[in-house]
């Protein structure tokens, strides 16, 4: 399994890859795998704030729709347009090109503080 050292994470098995005070929000290999093949994104929180560990959106598997919780309070910029026509990229590609979502967060080190590690991350997974 894929856990990028660079990023951060949450028990909810979402990622965080912080790029100054923006940083970009997807779901982990694991969480990917747990759902399986993924045919459509449901995010309907674009320009809105969303705080830490609220839902920002849902995704729909062939046998499952899972909800996405924000990892860290922040304002959605973006949703992944390439999602629309390919949700199967979050699969594909979970930390590169299927990610869900970009936000902008008003303190990047204080956010990240309250994340795991993939260490962390690593462990909670073996528990």
């Amino acid at each position: 399994m894929n856990i990028p050292t660079e990023l951060k994470y949450t028990k909810d098995h979402e990622w965080v890859r912080f790029e100054g005070d923006v940083a970009y929000v997807g779901i982990t290999d694991y969480a990917q795998g747990e759902l399986g093949e993924i045919v459509y994104v449901d995010i309907t929180t674009e320009g809105e704030t969303v705080d830490a560990e609220s839902i920002f959106g849902t995704v729909e598997a062939v046998k499952t729709v899972s909800d996405l919780y924000m990892p860290i309070t922040g304002e959605v910029l973006e949703i992944n347009p390439a999602l629309e026509d390919a949700p199967e990229l979050v699969n594909e590609s979970p930390y590169g090109e299927g990610w869900i979502i970009r936000i902008v967060v008003a303190d990047a080190s204080a956010a990240a503080a309250g994340l795991l590690s993939a260490e962390a991350y690593q462990a909670l997974l073996a528990v």
